[in-house]
């Protein structure tokens, strides 16, 4: 028995292939560069609109070194009056006198310190309440662990006013309900924290495996199980890493928020700036910019001992 090939209707067959995944390419690359051309035309006009909304084209009267005034473009009128204001927070330090010029410039070193140390005490017991909020309500604004749409939704909506709301004015609040001190700092910024690691684990809490989760179910584990034993251990490593990350962002806020009453270095940057103390300003922020250093340094090395214990395991 002979067997007879159509090689003429398989190479027309294959060329039709070929032709039709070509043209099927082509309107593809065709919608794909309409889509990249409009989301770019769409970009800059939301740009140019956002730039000039915010004066980055506005127009000014500058005095000039002969006492004239002339119109300037306002960026380049003022990055000038930038450096002249960062010059003067620099202190003078001379060689020959460096422990003295130093002395000087730190003169309330030991204000400071304590100020400081109350200034971390703030963002350590704030991140301890936005750590226990955020954590629990986290499952329930998860979408793939929530018990139930009505929960999931009262539990995004509080944690999204809870994070909308700057530390500023929860500060001022608290402060008007507690007067002024570290407690409506703590409450402040604890609040804000619970609002953003909230947002933060929920997402975490959405990228998990499901199968442990429903092993536990199946063993007629309640809710609460699944989350205890499904999902907590696998999102432990990410939630210190928030946690830790959080901390840090905490610490420069508690050194804001004193602006308004609510305890830390705050007062003191206020402080300086009414009374126009610029070397102070500079000194505070060498002071924060340290303490910063050291707790991210310290939130690195308990992040990478956690991470490696949790590969031993």
């Amino acid at each position: 028995m002979t067997m007879t090939v159509d090689l003429p209707g398989q190479k027309a067959q294959a060329s039709n292939t070929i032709a039709e995944f070509e043209s099927e390419f082509a309107a593809k690359r065709r919608r794909s560069l309409r889509a990249w051309t409009i989301g770019t035309v769409l970009f800059l006009i939301i740009f140019a609109l956002t730039s000039w909304l915010g004066d980055f084209f506005k127009i000014t009267q500058v005095s000039m070194p002969d006492g004239s005034r002339e119109w300037r473009w306002i960026i380049p009128a003022g990055l000038p009056r930038l450096g002249d204001y960062i010059s003067q927070t620099i202190p003078t330090l001379r060689w020959d006198s460096l422990g003295a010029d130093f002395a000087e410039w730190f003169w309330r070193w030991k204000v400071w310190v304590k100020l400081l140390l109350e200034t971390v005490l703030i963002a350590f017991m704030a991140t301890v309440f936005g750590v226990v909020g955020g954590f629990l309500l986290s499952f329930p604004a998860s979408r793939n662990l929530a018990p139930n749409k009505w929960v999931l939704w009262a539990s995004r909506r509080y944690l999204e006013i809870a994070r909308t709301v700057p530390e500023l004015v929860w500060a001022l609040i608290f402060v008007f309900c507690f007067s002024v001190g570290p407690l409506a700092g703590v409450l402040a910024i604890g609040l804000h924290a619970t609002g953003a690691l909230g947002k933060l684990y929920s997402e975490v809490n959405e990228n998990i495996d499901m199968r442990p989760l429903e092993g536990v179910k199946a063993a007629g584990g309640s809710w609460f199980d699944q989350i205890r034993y499904g999902a907590v251990p696998q999102v432990l490593p990410n939630i210190l890493s928030y946690t830790l990350l959080r901390f840090e962002i905490n610490v420069r806020a508690s050194s804001i928020i004193g602006y308004v009453g609510a305890g830390g270095l705050g007062q003191e940057f206020r402080e300086a700036m009414s009374l126009q103390e610029y070397t102070d300003l500079s000194a505070l922020f060498v002071i924060i910019f340290f303490t910063v250093v050291i707790i991210d340094y310290g939130s690195e090395k308990l992040r990478h001992r956690v991470i490696g214990m949790e590969e031993r395991t």
